[in-house]
């Protein structure tokens, strides 16, 4: 079954919120077997509304629509609904007691625009909205299905989680879509293409499997859908891509299960007790703070330090001033005595560190705009490795903090 997503609101097409409904309701979607082919945003006009709704209905099984469902002026979703269908809008006794339930539990009282929310179109379904006062509906002809939500985002998630999917699981709809993301680091799109090869060698050629490329300043995700008759057929393909996919370029992988770096580090730390300190100049304690992101953090984190200024290198880190002086702030020289120094000062077994130029003034021509030492240190060594992350300064900070967690991933699993 294929699947359009309609998301109704000027503020939507006019960037004043982010869309993330369809997101959601495409993801959800998918588990029960029912591929989004087409997600369309309107405003809030009645003949466009309406044109969405022709063509969507036309096209595809299942059409999910959000947004319009509230009691102001410009809330004309059910209107245009009920126009759609041929019908009218009729008082719901059930929607209104409800309504009136909970206007009671937050003390607030009954308006006519709170009445009019238990109006609904005649012949529809109607979704219970256990979070708010908009009722969903659906209507069902033939062989298709026509879903109204709210567009408020965790009314719209109750709905589909405690009432549409449930639903379609009743169908046994006979295909199922599944994703896998391989997350990886440390090489860019383009050459990531070039270790995969031949994409057909990772997937096949029935037809049934795709790969994407999602690229960001962390890295690339790498993107598996399979299409297929049943869970375990389509498990199994997964299994088989990313196989294929590790054998060709699995250093740079670090997750294939949507966690982020530093989960997997913290989850090695964890299991290793090993523990961890971190000196920061130019990210200014964004390593630190995606390290505390993750719950239980504190077993193997102990210590960070922001040393934005030399002096602070050298007084908190025991960086030599001399050091400073001949080698500048930003070298590989400084990027060890930093990391040496939150290692011992911190009594911890490893210690990153991290100084750079994340501009967009600052540099020469020897140590221009991006240039960032990254340093690491353990009982055994101490050293520090050289970058370049763009004149960006919050891209420079988001890739430093990445390369240097990389690193640290790398070190840990004894990777090159």
């Amino acid at each position: 079954m294929t699947a359009e997503i309609i998301t109704i609101g000027d503020e939507l097409l006019i960037g004043q919120v982010i869309n993330t409904n369809q997101a959601y309701i495409a993801e959800q979607l998918n588990t029960v077997g029912i591929y989004c082919d087409r997600m369309t945003t309107v405003g809030d006009n009645e003949n466009v509304i309406l044109d969405s709704f022709t063509t969507a209905f036309e096209r595809s099984d299942v059409v999910c629509v959000t947004g319009g469902l509230g009691p102001t002026h410009d809330d004309i979703t059910k209107k245009v609904v009920s126009k759609f269908f041929k019908t009218e809008l009729v008082m719901n006794n059930d929607v209104l007691a409800q309504i009136e339930v909970l206007a009671q539990r937050r003390n607030i009282a009954m308006i006519q625009s709170n009445i009019d929310q238990a109006l609904v179109p005649k012949g529809c379904t109607i979704i219970p909205n256990s979070a708010g006062t908009a009722p969903g509906m659906m209507f069902e002809i033939g062989k298709k299905y026509f879903f109204v939500m709210p567009g408020v985002p965790y009314e719209m998630k109750g709905m589909m989680d405690e009432w549409i999917i449930p639903f379609f699981e009743k169908k046994n709809i006979s295909s199922v879509v599944r994703h896998r993301s391989l997350k990886t680091t440390g090489i860019g799109e383009s050459m990531l293409a070039k270790e995969i090869g031949n994409v057909d060698d990772v997937i096949g050629r029935d037809g049934t499997t795709t790969l994407a490329f999602l690229p960001n300043p962390m890295g690339t995700k790498l993107r598996i859908t399979v299409k297929e008759k049943s869970i375990d057929s389509a498990q199994l393909k997964l299994n088989n891509a990313e196989q294929i996919l590790r054998s060709k370029i699995g250093k740079y992988v670090y997750s294939s299960d949507e966690k982020d770096l530093e989960d997997v580090i913290g989850e090695f730390l964890t299991k290793h007790k090993m523990t961890l300190a971190v000196a920061e100049s130019c990210t200014g304690g964004m390593i630190s703070n995606r390290i505390t992101n993750v719950p239980g953090a504190s077993i193997y984190f102990l210590r960070g330090y922001v040393t934005y200024s030399n002096q602070a290198k050298s007084e908190e880190l025991n960086v030599p001033k001399e050091l400073i002086s001949s080698h500048g702030a930003v070298s590989k020289e400084v990027a060890e005595a930093m990391a040496h120094g939150a290692r011992v000062n911190a009594k911890t077994d490893i210690a990153l560190s991290v100084t750079g130029t994340a501009g967009p003034t600052g540099g020469s021509p020897e140590k221009p705009v991006g240039l960032c030492w990254i340093g690491y240190s353990d009982k055994d060594i101490t050293f520090a490795m050289k970058f370049n992350f763009g004149d960006n300064r919050l891209r420079f900070k988001e890739r430093a903090s990445q390369a240097a967690l990389e690193l640290l991933r790398r070190k840990l699993l004894k990777s090159e």
